[in-house]
């Protein structure tokens, strides 16, 4: 049998998927959980970190676990954390901040870069966070 023939085999319609189809099952993902702003900077000797994201761990105890929020960093070492698919902010609780992994390794800060060494904690109320200042030692 020669390359591309199948013999035997009958071809299978699969059912078009619709927009209507995606949206329940967009919907079926769960309700949006509430969301409040994180926002603050990264800095690594006394300079903003530029370039890389940052990710927020959530802890065991948090209401909701599905997605880690995450931010990339702005010029100026900013970030503020969005959740997907939600959008912008976090849901309240309580994190572990990390820089992504390669980030932390340029920085030759690897503890930085896991959740169970590094040393931001954050405990995020119903409010939000702001000017969150995270330093890379």
């Amino acid at each position: 049998m020669g390359p591309g023939k199948m013999v035997g085999l009958k071809p299978r319609r699969l059912p078009a998927i619709t927009a209507w189809t995606v949206a329940l099952l967009a919907a079926g993902c769960g309700a949006q959980p509430k969301l409040v702003p994180v926002v603050g900077k990264v800095s690594h000797m006394g300079q903003p970190v530029t370039a890389g994201s940052v990710i927020l761990i959530p802890d065991a105890g948090n209401s909701y676990l599905k997605d880690n929020p995450s931010s990339l960093l702005q010029t100026d070492g900013s970030f503020a954390f969005k959740t997907f698919p939600f959008g912008d902010g976090v849901p309240p609780g309580k994190y572990t901040a990390i820089l992504a992994p390669e980030l932390a390794g340029r920085l030759k800060a690897a503890a930085h870069g896991k959740a169970g060494t590094s040393p931001w904690k954050l405990d995020v109320p119903g409010t939000g966070l702001k000017d969150v200042a995270l330093v890379v030692k």
